[in-house]
């Protein structure tokens, strides 16, 4: 694995750096937050009604503090509480090759260092699309580790580093047990990475979105605009997944699983989401 020199999150740069509240977003230290956030002013997200506004990680770690759930063996949950942003979960898989961080949260302390050191701590992270972002730089810096990023979502990368690795085609493998997947949809280059964690696992962020009854997946553009995907982006993501052997999924959100039977649910929600596009019954 590539690796970066190992920097405390107290002592890191990008300690005052801007963020985002409203995607998580950390900007390049600055003396003058930007305007605007350019990740909000997309479709895919949205700037709220009372105008742009911004924190930083000295203040998040005052009223913030990251949780850890155990979701099975080898695979644990970092979620923010209170929820920050987006709210979505960071996951972090082992493999024998060292640890993965698959996507990511804003708020990095030492707490959360500690925790994940005593884990085994990273030798990557790797992030499925620009909304998750987040502090990239600064679990990089913490960890002397590489981010893979995709490129074709480049673009959207609001503080660029030499620790970010950008990858281009279609699949590469992170080590024996980890690859990642460019599925497309959401992004471009939305990614997924399969782990093979007993019968396979896939690690989908909200490229595939686990409903609240954890039995299917949904697929959208935009999740807060309710911007669907076409027929055609649904297929392609499927295609992509169609050679990959998996029993579960674990999407970005709490209770985001399915942990059995996941390839068929996968199967059954691109059917059933592509008849409804063709006003066929479901």
């Amino acid at each position: 694995m590539h690796s970066v020199k190992r920097n405390p999150p107290n002592q890191a740069d990008g300690a005052q750096s801007p963020v985002c509240p409203t995607c998580g977003t950390q900007y390049p230290p600055s003396s003058t937050p930007p305007r605007q956030c350019a990740i909000c002013c997309d479709v895919r997200q949205f700037v709220p009604r009372e105008g742009q506004t911004w924190t930083d990680l000295a203040s998040l770690r005052v009223k913030h503090a990251n949780a850890f759930k155990r979701l099975r063996a080898g695979l644990y949950e970092i979620r923010t509480q209170p929820p920050f942003a987006i709210g979505q979960r960071a996951l972090l898989a082992t493999t024998a090759a060292g640890n993965v961080l698959w996507d990511c949260v804003t708020l990095l302390d030492d707490a959360t260092v500690d925790i994940v050191d005593a884990l085994g701590g990273l030798s990557a992270v790797a992030i499925s699309h620009p909304h998750y972002y987040a502090t990239m730089v600064e679990w990089a810096r913490a960890f002397g580790c590489r981010v893979w990023l995709h490129d074709a979502d480049r673009q959207w990368v609001m503080r660029d580093d030499p620790a970010l690795l950008y990858w281009s085609g279609e699949r590469i493998a992170l080590n024996d047990e980890a690859t990642l997947l460019r599925v497309g949809g959401h992004f471009p280059g939305a990614t997924v990475m399969h782990w093979s964690n007993g019968a396979g696992v896939l690690l989908s962020g909200d490229v595939l979105q686990v409903t609240p009854g954890r039995s299917h997946v949904y697929f959208m553009y935009s999740y807060p605009n309710y911007l669907p995907l076409s027929a055609n982006c649904v297929h392609a993501i499927e295609q992509a997944l169609d050679g990959e052997a998996y029993d579960a999924v674990y999407g970005s959100f709490a209770n985001a699983e399915i942990e059995r039977d996941a390839k068929r649910a996968v199967a059954d929600s691109v059917a059933r989401y592509v008849a409804l596009l063709d006003d066929r019954p479901v």
